[in-house]
């Protein structure tokens, strides 16, 4: 039995779609409201910042002033996501990178870069004899980009649901964050069409796609070619493999082996250990890990 059936090369032979019906709402209610707007946080995952930047952004919030938030920067492969920082600041973004389960400073950096742009907005404003006011961010990502993480961290206490599985949030809410900031809060988007099917796969590997989406063997066979490519030493140091076989049997019976999943005559159980190198990928148990590459 191979286990490599839909996944090779990812040519279109298990196409990933998934846009649930609130993100296309989501989309119509962001563009009623852009017209509130000062300043949008586009929050992306520091250990796939390709994969989770959404890629219709520009033509959703027109020209807004932006921060690009790399949340999880604690668990990416610092060479490499930095590597993405410098390619976005080339294209004019101002990045702020964050881990949000520590105290570092990376809240007040959003803060600073917020309050930089707002003198110019308010500035604008007095061109035109209107008063100051408060800044009016959107904040926009993908599903479990850490949203909702990072709205607690700016507030301060738990003003935003936080789950562990996409879609989590439904709907527009504002939040108020301090007598100088408001934030539109909005649900996950992903684009209509996952064109670009290995990007599709990092979001799934990653859970910013329903793991209902896509069969749990294809997630983990993914997860298996993608760190033998790019963490071989942390492949070996986790499962002791040193090498992927064709159909992954092998492979499997040695995760197996080693993870204690095994039926009833020693027989290795594939789909707990799918489960496993998806959960284990998940919890950081392969460590620092950056899933993109710039090309």
């Amino acid at each position: 039995m191979s286990k490599t059936d839909n996944v090779n090369g990812y040519e279109g032979k298990k196409t990933i779609n998934w846009y649930p019906g609130h993100m296309a709402k989501t989309k119509r209610e962001i563009a009623e409201k852009l017209n509130l707007i000062d300043v949008v946080y586009e929050v992306i995952d520091a250990r796939m910042p390709y994969s989770s930047k959404i890629v219709d952004i520009e033509d959703l919030i027109k020209d807004k002033p932006r921060i690009l938030v790399m949340t999880k920067f604690d668990l990416c492969d610092e060479d490499e996501t930095n590597k993405f920082v410098k390619y976005y600041e080339e294209q004019g973004y101002k990045v702020v990178t964050v881990d949000l389960m520590s105290n570092n400073n990376g809240v007040k950096k959003i803060i600073d870069a917020t309050n930089e742009l707002m003198v110019e907005v308010n500035k604008k404003r007095a061109e035109k004899g209107m008063m100051p006011r408060a800044g009016r961010v959107l904040i926009v990502g993908i599903p479990n980009a850490g949203k909702s993480t990072l709205i607690n961290r700016l507030v301060g206490r738990k003003a935003a649901g936080v789950g562990n599985t996409p879609g989590f949030t439904k709907s527009l809410s504002w939040i108020r964050i301090n007598k100088d900031l408001e934030l539109l809060d909005s649900p996950g988007i992903l684009w209509p069409k996952l064109e670009d099917q290995e990007a599709a796969h990092v979001l799934a590997s990653l859970s910013s796609i329903k793991e209902e989406i896509l069969n749990i063997d294809d997630i983990a066979i993914f997860i298996l070619k993608k760190m033998y490519e790019l963490y071989p030493e942390k492949l070996e140091e986790r499962y002791g493999i040193t090498e992927l076989d064709e159909d992954f049997i092998e492979t499997y019976d040695m995760i197996a082996s080693k993870r204690g999943a095994l039926s009833r005559g020693g027989v290795a159980d594939y789909e707990k250990v799918s489960g496993i190198i998806v959960k284990d990928l998940k919890n950081g148990y392969f460590g620092k890990i950056t899933l993109d590459r710039l090309k």
